[in-house]
């Protein structure tokens, strides 16, 4: 049994995470609301992870911070606050908790560590100044650390492109919205969140023990084909 750490698993993507690996390892969940169901390893602290100070936690094996942002404006209407609070968010949150948890991490079983970011931050998207601004932030970071603790401490990033999650609602609001993002993408679809639960859940096993600094994108094809 694994002790696993998720910051942000109360919602979205981060609760597909959580309940993925609730029947076989311990999960600390730390997030600003409670996730919905109770389980006996199921450990949670309600706090925000940029103004409280963390817990300590004995022994981590893994890391996976999920908090994110769809901050859409055209740059005329992005305030330097929204730069701002999509860059703490995203970048300075991750970095707050790496510093916090990395000691215990490095005591911890084929350790590692999981990110997010976007295919925005490769993919020019109109109105994704602010997102895909912090997001390439995540990205340099891992590959920073991925160098840093290469003979330590293995850290991934998943680029997802759009997810069915709240935080999406307003992009597919509707049918015909769910219609054009489907033909949006090559391969005619976009994501669940449990497919990104099982790509974390990949990058956090001994199957993934070789793969360090790599950004990993789940684009239905919307980046990496032109057709």
């Amino acid at each position: 049994m694994k002790n696993i750490v998720i910051i942000g698993g109360s919602k979205g993507i981060g609760s597909a995470i959580l309940l993925q690996q609730l029947e076989t390892n311990t999960v600390y969940n730390i997030s600003r609301t409670a996730p919905d169901i109770t389980h006996p390893n199921l450990k949670h602290f309600n706090m925000d992870v940029l103004q409280d100070v963390l817990p300590d936690i004995a022994q981590i094996d893994s890391l996976i911070y999920c908090p994110g942002s769809i901050n859409l404006k055209p740059i005329g209407s992005l305030s330097i606050d929204d730069f701002r609070n999509d860059f703490e968010i995203n970048v300075i949150g991750a970095v707050k908790t790496i510093q916090k948890y990395l000691p215990i991490i490095k005591k911890g079983t084929n350790p590692s560590i999981v990110l997010f970011s976007t295919v925005a931050a490769k993919l020019g998207m109109p109105f994704h100044a602010s997102i895909a601004t912090a997001k390439a932030g995540v990205e340099g970071l891992v590959k920073s650390l991925g160098a840093e603790l290469a003979s330590v401490v293995r850290i991934n990033a998943i680029a997802p492109t759009i997810t069915e999650t709240s935080l999406s609602a307003g992009i597919l609001r509707n049918e015909r919205m769910k219609e054009n993002m489907v033909e949006r993408h090559p391969m005619k679809g976009y994501l669940k969140p449990e497919e990104v639960a099982n790509m974390a859940h990949f990058l956090i096993s001994e199957n993934a023990k070789s793969i360090s600094g790599q950004i990993f994108e789940m684009d239905y094809g919307i980046v990496s084909f032109k057709l």
